[in-house]
């Protein structure tokens, strides 16, 4: 299993791993773990690793992850593979003629594509289940859960050891929430980070990206290879600001031990200097007001984007669960769609005027990894479980918060819990510094 993927290029560097040989562990491992990768391309994976070997052994590597294996979600575009979007209906599309721009830009890093991962279908759940090529699991855990969605096949593919990085996608919590489930750390960028150039959508005013990896390093070395801040050192802890909100924390439905992890968390980091400001935030819970009263802004894109798949005789291909969720906001108002759209405007404002330089603490997801089998056998539970899973996060979403899920520790029953970091649209760098420099003290080490 590996550690990091900068320890993995260290060991490239010091001749006691090359990638040709992490490459095999990595193809290895992935065969161990069902339903984590919708396709594999060893093809391309040896020869990209074939010649990050001829640069390690010259001394010239293209970058401080040359070599490492990594996976894309089943929504980025490879060269040469069908791109599914975890869908039975997309399984005989035309395969992509070119890579995804963030697929060539971490080509031309060095890293070497193992694969696509498995996904919910269409991206459209935040618990990661998918009839048509399997649930991934956990293999840390000791009864099957729920992987978390909708990058599930990304996160157990890091869980599980096959690579240390995945690149995911993000429109209410997908890519924080595998990470939170599976003890991972998550980030999703702001919406304008990242090209979207041969990605398969969701909800285009809400979509983001993001890697999933074990550690913050990997994710900030990620985010500047795709041309992100060149961040050379976390923020200092003392008067690190940081914001937590008592009402959202008093809340029933957050479970002890994620309640419990964070404040202890939390008190570490005050005790390291940060600055901790427990008041509420109105723009946040606004917002997390909306979304339950008026409807879920992306339910809307979605419909508008598949309809035509809905309206088809591929319709009976789709997951019920998914083509419930799709069906129901065929009557979503455009009055209220237009009415979120500018809500969301003068929230994100807000929002950056009430935080004022704080970075907002929540729970990131309010549970641990929910069983699988009883959300398989009960849609209605499904269904509530679903929208537990993604209430944390949609908020964030509809505020454009980049934010950074990190493991804080983990249950009675050893099931992860985790912390997310979120700040105002655009503030990316200085989150990754901050995560930087808290995630040590948030995971307990």
């Amino acid at each position: 299993m590996f550690q990091d993927a900068h320890a993995l290029a260290a060991a490239f560097q010091a001749g006691t791993d090359d990638p040709v040989r992490a490459l095999g562990a990595a193809l290895a491992q992935a065969d161990t773990v069902p339903a984590a990768f919708i396709t594999l391309t060893p093809a391309r994976a040896w020869r990209e690793a074939e010649a990050s070997k001829a640069r390690w052994e010259a001394g010239e590597p293209v970058s401080p992850l040359d070599g490492v294996p990594m996976a894309w979600k089943d929504l980025f575009d490879l060269a040469g593979t069908v791109t599914t979007a975890g869908a039975q209906a997309y399984r005989l599309r035309a395969a992509a003629t070119q890579d995804a721009t963030l697929v060539n830009a971490l080509a031309r890093a060095g890293l070497v594509s193992l694969g696509k991962t498995n996904l919910s279908e269409l991206a459209y759940s935040g618990l990661g289940l998918n009839p048509h090529f399997g649930t991934p699991i956990n293999p840390a855990y000791a009864e099957a859960r729920a992987p978390g969605g909708s990058s599930s096949g990304s996160a157990i593919a890091v869980a599980a050891g096959a690579v240390p990085l995945a690149m995911g996608t993000d429109t209410a919590g997908s890519i924080r929430i595998p990470a939170a489930l599976n003890g991972l750390v998550g980030y999703r960028s702001s919406r304008r980070r990242y090209a979207f150039t041969g990605v398969f959508p969701l909800a285009r005013s809400l979509d983001a990206l993001g890697p999933i990896g074990r550690s913050v390093r990997d994710v900030v070395c990620v985010d500047q290879l795709l041309g992100g801040d060149a961040i050379t050192r976390p923020l200092p802890l003392a008067g690190l600001r940081l914001r937590l909100d008592p009402q959202l924390l008093a809340d029933t439905r957050i479970q002890h031990a994620v309640r419990t992890n964070l404040l202890a968390a939390v008190e570490r980091l005050a005790q390291a200097g940060a600055v901790i400001d427990e008041r509420p935030v109105p723009a946040f819970a606004t917002a997390l007001s909306l979304i339950e009263t008026r409807g879920w802004l992306g339910s809307a894109e979605a419909f508008a984007l598949h309809q035509p798949l809905l309206d088809s005789p591929l319709a009976e291909q789709l997951d019920p669960r998914v083509r419930t969720r799709l069906e129901a906001a065929r009557a979503f108002p455009a009055s209220t769609q237009v009415a979120l759209y500018q809500a969301a405007d003068d929230l994100r404002q807000q929002l950056a005027e009430q935080l004022d330089g704080a970075l907002l603490v929540t729970p990131t997801v309010a549970h641990v990894a929910p069983l699988l089998k009883p959300l398989e056998a009960d849609p209605e539970l499904f269904a509530r479980t679903n929208l537990a899973t993604l209430r944390l996060t949609m908020p964030g979403s509809l505020l454009d918060m980049p934010g950074i899920a990190l493991p804080s520790g983990t249950d009675a029953e050893g099931l992860a819990t985790s912390v997310l970091l979120s700040a105002p649209s655009g503030n990316d760098c200085y989150l990754l510094r901050a995560a930087l420099a808290a995630e040590a003290l948030v995971r307990g080490a």
